[in-house]
């Protein structure tokens, strides 16, 4: 898939993905802002942030007033936070991109954050965190994170804490704003059956108020761990919920490729070696898999699962035993073959649609700095071998960056001390 990049002279970047014959459209902007740019007394704020952003704006003063917008095309439309972006956009008929970069921009650019309105987001938030803590499968990637980067941005989730909420106030909000939300953090991309010459002039002409201030950066990440770790997040479950974190490679390393790989080899469908170990013949779980999330200037792998707290150190063990064998033995030809077909296949897949391919270019854009085709992808996949895998996991799978991260109640931590070791 072509595509074409253009940075305005405010420094504000633009780019087209064309999808000829599609009947869709999706305008998206991004800006480089997440959690991963918050202080402590911050978590939680760009992601409240994006909600607020869809509360009125000067034009639009009210909630009903864009969604009407939205509503009267047919447009589907949403936001998301991440560790180191916030994304938001709207999808419709092709006919109608002028009027979705309309709404989008004005929604990005000139929020009202009226004081009744934060109100009622802040128990709209407030009951989203609760629900989230209900939720072990995810509680357990929040205490991933904490046990690996501590009280640091990275070690905090998206969504922060309920204290946080309840404090912040218009002013916090407009004070990040300032910060982040200015030209040369913003990345604004636009895929479907329109011209880069349309859109580079639409763009410009929609964003002309934006901020050219100088984008405030976020602190850079210091890796530190010399012996496995541990922690147990109490909680009354069904289920334990296990996750086995590593510290790996950021998203521009040479190296990220062949760990890529490498975790579909373990989790990547029905047949991978993961599933067919604790699922398959050991009925041990119902879902097991394995992830390699690269970042600007850092990079986590592991392994997540739910399963019986009697089972707990046996599947432990299993998997520990499963990432040691990737560091002794080349994988065989047949299966690096299934693997990368299987990785390929879904990369395309999952980039059918217009929204899909939007948010690809934005965040290979924000995180990596640069993007890649999807042809260079493919060819990056094709080239990984068997040696290379093996390479990545004695590097990635070692005592010194093991990190055990386990929510349930009433758990020997003693016990799983003993066992954690490659």
């Amino acid at each position: 898939m072509q595509y074409t990049k253009t940075t305005l002279k405010n420094g504000l970047r633009v780019i087209t993905v064309p999808t000829k014959g599609n009947p869709s459209v999706t305008v998206m902007v991004m800006v480089e802002a997440g959690s991963n740019y918050e202080t402590k007394e911050q978590n939680g704020l760009s992601h409240f942030l994006e909600h607020m952003c869809f509360k009125g704006t000067t034009k639009r003063p009210t909630i009903l007033d864009i969604s009407l917008e939205f509503d009267n095309i047919g447009a589907y439309n949403n936001a998301f936070t991440s560790n180191e972006y916030t994304g938001y956009f709207a999808k419709a008929e092709k006919r109608h991109f002028e009027k979705l970069l309309d709404v989008v921009s004005d929604m990005y650019l000139d929020p009202l954050f009226k004081e009744a309105d934060i109100e009622k987001e802040r128990g709209v938030i407030l009951q989203e965190i609760s629900m989230s803590e209900d939720k072990p499968d995810r509680q357990v990637w929040y205490t991933l994170y904490k046990l690996m980067y501590g009280e640091t941005p990275e070690g905090r989730p998206v969504i922060g804490p309920k204290e946080n909420i309840k404090k912040f106030t218009r002013q916090d909000f407009i004070n990040y704003r300032k910060k982040h939300y200015v030209a040369e953090g913003t990345i604004v991309v636009v895929s479907g059956d329109v011209s880069s010459k349309i859109v580079e002039k639409s763009v410009e002409k929609y964003f002309s108020r934006i901020s050219i201030s100088k984008k405030s950066r976020k602190t850079k990440i210091k890796e530190a761990q010399k012996t496995p770790a541990i922690l147990i997040k109490e909680k009354e479950t069904d289920q334990i919920h296990v996750a086995l974190g590593f510290r790996s490679y950021p998203i521009n390393d040479k190296r990220a490729p062949a760990l890529s790989v490498l975790a579909q080899v373990l989790g990547g469908g029905f047949s991978s070696r993961l599933y067919r170990k604790i699922r398959t013949e050991m009925g041990a779980c119902y879902y097991i898999i394995s992830f390699n999330d690269p970042f600007t200037d850092y990079g986590m792998a592991g392994v997540v699962t739910g399963i019986e707290k009697s089972r707990i150190n046996e599947v432990i063990k299993a998997i520990l035993n499963e990432l040691k064998v990737m560091t002794t033995e080349l994988i065989g030809e047949k299966e690096l073959q299934k693997t990368k077909d299987y990785m390929i296949g879904h990369m395309y897949m999952g980039l059918e649609t217009t929204d899909s391919l939007a948010t690809f270019y934005a965040t290979e854009e924000a995180v990596a700095g640069k993007i890649k085709t999807l042809k260079e992808m493919e060819e990056e996949i094709r080239k990984v071998t068997a040696k290379d895998i093996q390479k990545v996991a004695k590097e990635v799978f070692k005592n010194e960056g093991l990190n055990l991260a386990v929510v349930g109640k009433g758990l020997d931590k003693k016990s799983l001390q003993k066992i954690l070791k490659i």
